[in-house]
């Protein structure tokens, strides 16, 4: 399928679903707590995009039975909001994703269940760190290998490994549109970002291997080896220049300024 281009206008609106979605990822993040029953996290999301008058975009997407994907430890993505009981150690992958005005926006992180050791902190810290390694490495011009090689390099680099399985993707008026973005790879291969281009970039990484395994309910993917997993992601669009982070979190800010100085400098 031929890469869809965004106008200026539909980026803007891009930008304008990203900021509910942060808004109410941000808020489900700070409810984590031990002794939280998962399925709380789903209630809370189909409440605030209610009250937002937003689509919840997984909700019955290729029949997925929830609001909201709620990962824990060795769990990498799609996990299922149930009746679990979060405890104090463990570590939370969440997954978001709203439609507004026919745009979707697409967002995760990972976060702590109360005191977690140093490890567990350190694979977060990467994850994070390795997201935004491809962030800046989106510019007019490189390729999308450069995205993947960035983001593997970072979180290879600390000793981890990336999940290859699951990539990242296009995004638009649907969920899931090309290009794929691999979380690794050369960095000469791929199509050539140009502006417009819309992507939602998610690394997903691991203590052990990369390999992984699907769960019986037929959507919960965890590691093939029971090691942790961590999971974040931002939809971003190529500009002329540095990428715009459609989906920033207000937590984020600094480091958004970060991002900005570093291209000042270069400029």
């Amino acid at each position: 399928m031929p890469i869809i281009i965004k106008s200026d206008d539909e980026v803007q609106i891009m930008h304008e679903s990203g900021r509910i979605l942060a808004a109410v990822l941000e808020l489900v993040a700070a409810e984590v707590r031990p002794g939280l029953i998962m399925r709380k996290l789903d209630t809370i999301v189909k409440e605030e995009f209610r009250r937002r008058d937003v689509i919840p975009t997984f909700l019955g997407y290729q029949g997925f039975p929830a609001h909201v994907c709620v990962s824990v430890n060795e769990e990498i993505v799609h996990g299922i909001p149930g009746d679990r009981v979060l405890r104090d150690g463990e570590i939370v992958s969440i997954d978001l994703g709203n439609t507004h005005r026919g745009f979707v926006a697409d967002s995760a992180l990972t976060v702590a269940v109360g005191d977690i050791g140093p490890e567990e902190q350190r694979l977060i810290d990467v994850t994070y760190q390795s997201l935004w390694a491809g962030i800046r490495a989106a510019r007019p011009g490189a390729r999308i290998g450069e995205i993947s090689n960035a983001i593997q390099t970072c979180a290879e680099a600390a000793g981890f490994s990336l999940v290859r399985e699951y990539v990242g993707h296009g995004i638009g008026r649907d969920m899931h549109e090309d290009p794929q973005v691999p979380n690794f790879g050369p960095p000469d291969r791929g199509p050539v970002l140009r502006k417009g281009m819309v992507l939602a970039l998610e690394p997903m990484v691991t203590t052990g291997d990369w390999r992984t395994k699907k769960h019986e309910d037929q959507w919960t993917i965890s590691t093939l080896d029971g090691s942790l997993s961590a999971h974040f992601e931002h939809t971003i669009a190529i500009t002329d220049g540095e990428p715009k982070v459609l989906t920033l979190r207000s937590d984020e800010q600094p480091l958004a300024a970060t991002l900005v100085a570093a291209a000042e400098r270069r400029g």
